[in-house]
């Protein structure tokens, strides 16, 4: 049988999601069409997977690492002609479709110590989109994750992230998972999120992303401090506050309270201290 005396591996981050009525929110957030091609990373032992096929989907691709579940999985789904499977780590294999084409949603339970290269590898960064953006992405991830993802300014989780992630995406919740949901049982709490990628036009040219980048790690490598200190080693404090009134920011804030766009503004209105600008 596949998957046969298969046990879940701690170094791969796995969790097999049984909970169904999740699996049905993850299926009805993506909304899969019969001109979907669907990216799967790391299907396990494609209880996902199996749901996806039952979907309109035109193809489903997956990535999976483990070699052992690439066995179970090329068992279990051997005559399904809409499934494809590449073995290989997802943060380096391109992910071209065997046809040479690439798929336009992505669909997965993601093991979470990859949450952060592979959010970057599927979206891209400020000023640096990825080639290919994907309509939407479903993503099963950790709740503190999404919640710093999710954040608005002004809540204690707001952080850089969120503001990245903000002005790259439109992200929103889908629905808790609890880690009753999985077996093995995680020792945290999870949440599904889509993720809708802005129109290509709308993302930000490498300088003002650069410069959006700089006041951001200034800023929240000292989230404690108002933004006369944490941001006082850039510019003098007059080019500061003009920069602040520009922007509708006082210098007096922290980097919590101000939303994406105003650190966009903040950006934007900078003229003359690109000097601290030439280091990305």
């Amino acid at each position: 049988m596949p998957f046969s005396g298969h046990v879940a591996r701690k170094r791969f981050g796995q969790h097999w999601l049984k909970d169904e009525s999740v699996l049905e929110e993850i299926l009805e957030a993506a909304d899969i069409q019969s001109d979907d091609c669907v990216l799967e990373v790391g299907p396990g032992r494609g209880v996902l997977t199996e749901r996806l096929l039952a979907s309109r989907a035109a193809l489903v691709h997956a990535v999976e690492l483990d070699k052992d579940l690439v066995v179970g999985l090329k068992q279990r789904f051997n005559n399904q002609p809409r499934f494809t499977l590449q073995e290989g780590d997802v943060l380096s294999v391109p992910l071209t479709l065997p046809n040479g084409s690439f798929a336009n949603k992505v669909v997965a339970n993601i093991p979470y110590n990859i949450t952060g290269p592979l959010l970057e590898r599927l979206l891209g960064r400020l000023g640096r989109p990825v080639e290919r953006s994907y309509k939407i992405l479903v993503l099963l991830v950790q709740k503190e994750v999404a919640d710093r993802i999710l954040a608005k300014e002004g809540q204690s989780n707001f952080s850089a992230l969120s503001v990245r992630m903000q002005l790259l995406a439109k992200c929103r919740s889908i629905c808790l998972v609890p880690p009753s949901c999985f077996q093995p049982s995680p020792k945290v709490h999870s949440q599904v999120i889509a993720i809708e990628p802005i129109n290509t036009e709308d993302h930000l040219d490498i300088v003002l992303a650069n410069r959006v980048e700089v006041l951001l790690r200034s800023a929240f490598g000292s989230r404690r401090k108002m933004l006369r200190n944490s941001l006082g080693g850039l510019a003098g404090m007059s080019q500061l506050e003009e920069i602040a009134r520009e922007s509708g920011v006082s210098l007096s804030q922290r980097p919590q309270e101000l939303s994406p766009n105003q650190w966009m503004l903040m950006a934007k209105n900078i003229k003359c201290v690109d000097k601290f600008f030439g280091e990305l």
